[in-house]
C-alpha cells in the first residue's frame, strides 16, 4: 500500500527521492520520510502527515547526498506519527529500511529481539525487519546475505529497500509475495528503485521488475538479482512507453478532474490497435487465443476488488449477451476462501488497476493452483497480474494519480465488450453482420464520452443543489446494474456521504423504505430494453415523495416530466452505454466533494493500491 523510491548515483538524492514520494502519495498519506547517506552517515527527516510537510521539514533542515530511499505510509501497524514514519532505522544505526506490506509474524519476532536486548523505537511491523538485518549483518558481514537471511524469518508480502553506512556503495532492493511492485530504474551511472514507475519515469523508462522471492544488488553503473537462495536470475529490461505528462495535472484542478475528461483520449488509446477497420474484427494478440483454445472455455470467472469488481459485473453481461459462454463475478478477497470450483475448461480473468492488488493475485495464484487458464486486464505495465497471466489486456490508459478510479473503470468495460466480441468471432457465435455492428458501434464510445463530458457545467450545478445530502440510493437494471454500485462507490470514496447502489427491481424487496423526500434516489433511466421498468421506478420514487436525479438519453420527453434532475447523455447502443452513463456520476460525486472542500485525490482511509490484505 505505501510507496517506496530510493536513488543511488552522482546527483543529490534528496530532491529526487522527495519528488518520486510526491508522485506515489496516492499509495499512502499518513506520513513520509526519507534517509541520506551524507559523509558515511545516514540522516533521517520524517513527517507526521504529507509529503509537503516532510518538504517544509527538510527546508528547514536540509540534507544531501548522492544516495538515498524515502517512503510514504499507509499505516497498518502503529498509529499514524512522526515515530511511526519510515525510514526505520537498527540500533546501530548503520542499517536503515523502507517498507510497504505486513509482517505477520512480527509480534513472536518481536518478543523475541527484544529478549536478545533490541530496543524498539516505533511501533510498527516494520523495525523488526531492520534489526533482524543488523543482527545478521553481524554475524555475516555481508548486506545483501543479511538481507537474505531476513526475508527467510519474515511471514508474509513484502516489499522493501535497505540502504547501509556499512557498504554505501549499493542499495538492496527486495520483493516477497504480493506487496506491491519493485521496479528497478536503469539510468546513466545512476539507478532508481520505485514501488510504481510514475515516482521514476522523468528520469528514466529502461525499467527492471523483481519478481516475488527476489533481491537486487543496486549499484549506481548497474544491478544483479537473485533468488533467495543465492542464484543469479535473469531479468528483462523494457522500455516503458508512459510520457511523464500524464503524471501532471495540468490545467484540472484535481488529477481526478483530469483522468474524468482523460477519458475520451484513453478510451481511443484502448481501442487502439485492436480494431481491423478492414474487416471490423477485434485482433486481441496478448490472449494468446486460438478457435480451438477458445471452443475449449466452459466457463468464465471475473475476479477483481472494488471498482474493478463492478466493471467485472458489466463483463458477465457483455460476454453471456455476445459470446454465450456462462460468466460468475466473485470479488478477490473472497475468492480464495470460497473454494471455487475451477478446471482446466476455466479462464480466470484478473482486472487490476495496479496490476498489484495483494487479494486480486491471491486469486490469481488460487485460480493457477486449481489448473484453470489465467487472463488479466491490467494498467501498470510489467506488474506481476500481468506476467504471470497466460494472457493478458494492457488498458493503455498511462498512470491513474487519482485514488478513486475513473478512467480505469471505463477502459476495462471495453476491454470485456472487446473479449466478448473476439470470443464469439472465434467460437463462430456471431454471423459477419453482427461482428460488423458490434465493431461499429465500439467505435462510437470515445466521442459519446466526449459529448457526455460537455455536460459537466450542469452536473457541477446538480452538485450543488445537492450538496448537503446525508445518503443517496443508486438504483439500475440490466448492463447498467454495476453502475449504481459504481456510481455510489465514488459518492462513498470521495465525498464521505452514505451511498447505496441497488438492483432497481430489489427496491420494492427493502431500499423503498429509506425512500422519502431527505433522501435522493439516483436513476439510470436510459433508452434502452429496461427503460420502461425504469420508468415505474421513478414513479415509485415520486409516489413517495422521494428526489429522483435521472441518468437519461438525450432528447426523452418523459423523463424530464417525471424526474427533479437530469443527467443527460447522448444516445448510445445500450450495451456500451455503461462507458457513458458513468460520465455523470463520476462527476456528480467529484464536484459534491470539491463543494466541501475535501481532498479528491486522496481521500481519508484509502490508498491507491490495496497491496495488504
Amino acid at each position: 500500500m505505501c510507496g517506496i523510491v530510493a536513488y543511488i548515483g552522482g546527483q543529490d538524492a534528496t530532491p529526487i527521492v522527495v519528488d518520486g514520494l510526491k508522485k506515489l502519495e496516492y499509495r499512502g498519506y499518513d506520513s513520509a520520510g526519507i534517509a541520506i547517506l551524507d559523509n558515511g552517515k545516514i540522516e533521517i527527516r520524517r513527517a507526521a502527515g504529507k509529503v509537503a510537510l516532510l518538504e517544509t521539514l527538510i527546508e528547514k533542515n536540509p540534507v544531501q547526498g548522492t544516495t538515498g530511499i524515502g517512503h510514504t505510509r499507509w499505516a497498518t501497524h502503529g498509529a499514524p506519527s512522526e515515530l511511526n514514519a519510515h525510514p526505520h532505522l537498527g540500533m546501530a544505526g548503520r542499517i536503515v529500511i523502507v517498507h510497504n506490506g505486513i509482517v505477520e509474524n512480527y509480534l513472536s519476532l518481536k518478543e523475541e529481539l527484544v529478549s536478545e536486548g533490541v530496543d524498539f523505537k516505533s511501533e510498527t511491523d516494520t523495525e523488526t525487519i531492520a534489526h533482524l538485518i543488523e543482527i545478521f549483518y553481524n554475524e555475516t558481514n555481508d548486506l545483501a546475505t543479511a538481507v537474505q537471511k531476513a526475508l527467510k524469518m519474515i511471514k508474509g508480502a513484502h516489499g522493501l529497500v535497505v540502504m547501509s553506512t556499512v557498504e554505501p556503495e549499493k542499495l538492496i532492493a527486495a520483493r516477497l509475495g504480493n506487496a506491491g511492485g519493485v521496479a528497478l530504474g536503469i539510468g546513466e551511472n545512476e539507478m532508481f528503485i520505485a514501488s510504481d514507475i510514475p515516482a521514476i519515469m522523468s528520469h528514466t523508462r529502461k525499467i527492471a521488475f523483481l519478481e516475488s522471492g527476489q533481491f537486487a544488488i543496486v549499484y549506481r553503473d548497474g544491478f544483479s538479482i537473485k533468488d533467495l537462495k543465492g542464484n543469479p536470475v535473469n531479468s528483462e529490461i523494457q522500455n516503458i512507453p508512459w510520457d511523464p505528462i500524464f503524471a501532471e495535472k495540468g490545467k484540472y484542478r484535481h488529477f481526478m478532474q483530469k483522468e474524468i475528461h482523460e477519458q475520451v483520449r484513453s478510451l481511443s488509446d484502448t481501442l487502439s490497435g485492436r480494431v481491423d477497420f478492414e474487416e471490423y474484427r477485434i485482433i486481441l494478440p496478448g490472449l494468446n487465443l486460438t478457435k480451438e483454445k477458445a471452443k475449449e472455455i466452459k466457463k468464465i470467472v471475473i475476479t477483481a476488488c472494488g471498482t474493478a469488481a463492478y466493471a467485472g459485473m458489466v463483463g458477465k453481461y457483455l460476454i453471456e449477451h455476445i459470446a454465450r459462454i456462462p460468466v460468475e463475478v466473485m470479488v478477490a478477497s473472497e475468492f480464495r476462501y470460497c473454494d471455487p470450483i475451477l478446471d482446466n475448461g476455466t479462464v480466470v480473468l484478473a482486472i487490476s488497476q495496479s496490476g498489484e492488488t495483494a487479494d486480486t493475485l491471491a486469486a490469481m495464484e488460487e485460480a493457477r493452483k486449481k489448473g484453470a487458464a489465467l487472463w488479466s486486464i491490467v494498467n501498470a505495465i510489467g506488474s506481476q497480474a500481468m506476467r504471470i497471466a497466460d494472457g493478458c489486456i494492457s488498458m493503455q490508459v498511462g498512470p491513474e494519480i487519482g485514488v478513486a478510479s475513473t478512467k480505469a473503470f471505463t477502459a476495462p468495460i471495453l476491454d470485456l465488450y472487446m473479449i466478448a466480441v473476439y470470443l464469439a468471432d472465434l467460437r463462430g457465435t456471431i454471423d459477419h453482420h453482427r461482428r460488423l455492428e458490434l465493431v461499429k458501434d465500439l467505435l462510437t464510445v470515445p466521442s459519446l464520452v466526449e459529448k457526455a463530458l460537455e455536460n459537466e457545467k450542469a452536473v457541477k450545478q446538480i452538485a450543488n443543489r445537492y450538496k448537503d445530502i446525508k445518503g443517496a440510493l443508486y438504483i439500475g437494471r440490466g448492463v447498467n446494474m454495476p453502475i449504481a454500485y459504481e456510481g455510489a462507490l465514488k459518492l462513498k470514496e470521495i465525498s464521505y456521504i452514505h451511498a447505496e447502489g441497488y438492483p432497481a427491481g430489489e427496491m420494492k424487496h427493502g431500499p423503498i423504505a429509506l425512500v422519502d423526500k431527505d433522501l435522493p434516489v439516483v436513476v439510470i433511466a436510459t433508452q434502452d430494453p429496461w427503460y420502461d421498468k425504469m420508468v415505474s421506478q421513478i414513479e415509485q420514487a415520486k409516489a413517495r415523495s422521494g428526489k429522483v436525479l435521472a441518468v437519461a438519453t438525450e432528447g426523452d420527453e418523459l423523463i424530464p416530466t417525471i424526474a427533479d434532475e437530469i443527467f443527460w447523455i447522448p444516445k448510445t447502443p445500450w450495451l456500451l452505454s455503461p462507458s457513458v452513463t458513468i460520465i455523470p456520476l463520476q462527476l456528480f460525486a467529484y464536484h459534491i466533494a470539491t463543494f466541501h472542500g475535501l481532498d479528491v485525490d486522496q481521500p481519508r482511509n484509502l490508498a491507491k493500491s490495496v497491496t495488504v490484505e
